[in-house]
């Protein structure tokens, strides 16, 4: 059972919730845990996004609502017809992740048939839980997402090149293989998502600064390299086994794996800055990872049944050991700027 940061703070900005519409003397205060339900976001910059545009919707929901219980009463057709009205309007404004908060709020103001006072009383209401989430996200446990992202990555890589190893090898049960790989090929999504996140918040700062700017391409290439990878654990899943193959070939493609991964765990090592300086393996990469993509090509025959199906594999091999490379880049160029940085520091 999986307990982390996100559950912990959901549950206690439910309880603060709950707390303040009690000592605000409200009717009811399911609405404002039901609202902090709603507002815990993974970042500090999601959950004051989502602040202002919960904000904005609930206000026009509220209005809305008063008009509709005022105009049309509260019958069922009228309630569906507000909220369609409300949902185009949200989607319009680009605010769709606001929307099931705000059809809450909708519904239960036009249950008042129009009353004013508690159109107001139930947007507070929703206010206090977002407010509620916003301060238990800032206050406890302030979510670190940068440091995940790295972390998630060294996990992601420890699987990526367990699955690549045994791929070609077949030594894995095929049952154990098939659940290790739909885990990582999830981690890579939670990756992937995390990204989408820095790269919003990047957006929204009017001058990122360099620093940010050369974090957000060490990020990119260090998702697309894992991604990289799962493509050559897809492209054997589907085609390596289904060609006529010798041992020399296998023992072809798994060598140039072998190597691939090593490569692999250096450039993770020259971004935690533990290797020796110099140390570069990006040119006899590129020359073996030529001569593995001519390899197989001189090696093909057409008398043997489905052996195109190598060459989907080997491409993929390729691309992966070819994104490796502009990671190394990137690596050394992060450390020379890193030195320099230093060295002018001393220098000041």
């Amino acid at each position: 059972m999986a307990f982390g940061a996100r559950i912990f703070k959901t549950g206690m900005a439910v309880t603060l919730a709950l707390y303040l519409a009690e000592l605000l003397h409200f009717p009811s205060s399911v609405g404002a845990a039901i609202a902090a339900i709603f507002a815990m976001q993974p970042s500090i910059y999601r959950s004051w996004r989502y602040f202002l545009d919960q904000l904005t919707t609930s206000t026009m929901g509220a209005v809305l609502a008063l008009l509709g219980g005022m105009l049309l009463s509260n019958s069922p057709i009228a309630v569906g017809l507000v909220c369609i009205l409300v949902i185009m309007i949200s989607m319009k404004i680009n605010r769709a992740d606001t929307i099931s908060l705000t059809l809450v709020t909708v519904i239960t103001v036009m249950e008042a048939s129009g009353e004013w006072q508690f159109a107001l009383n139930r947007f507070l209401l929703t206010l206090t839980g977002i407010v509620s989430a916003f301060l238990i996200n800032i206050i406890v446990v302030p979510p670190k997402p940068r440091k995940q992202y790295i972390k998630q990555i060294e996990n992601v890589f420890a699987s990526l090149s367990l699955l690549l190893r045994t791929a070609v090898s077949h030594e894995m049960k095929e049952s154990v293989f098939r659940d290790e790989k739909l885990a990582l090929e999830s981690s890579i999504k939670s990756l992937a998502d995390k990204y989408a996140l820095f790269e919003e918040e990047q957006k929204q700062l009017k001058r990122a600064k360099y620093s940010q700017t050369r974090q957000m391409v060490v990020y990119k290439n260090l998702l697309s390299s894992l991604q990289k990878g799962f493509e050559v654990l897809e492209a054997v899943d589907r085609h390596y086994f289904q060609a006529d193959r010798s041992e020399e070939t296998d023992a072809l493609f798994d060598s140039h794996l072998e190597q691939l991964i090593k490569y692999h765990q250096l450039i993770l090592l020259k971004f935690e800055d533990k290797l020796k300086p110099n140390t570069n393996e990006s040119e006899p990469l590129g020359d073996e990872n030529d001569g593995f993509l001519n390899s197989t090509i001189l090696g093909y025959n057409a008398e043997k049944l489905g052996q195109l199906r190598l060459y989907v594999v080997a491409a993929a091999i390729y691309d992966y050991g070819y994104q490796l490379e502009r990671l190394d880049k990137v690596a050394d160029q992060m450390n020379r700027i890193a030195t320099e940085e230093k060295e002018t520091d001393r220098e000041a």
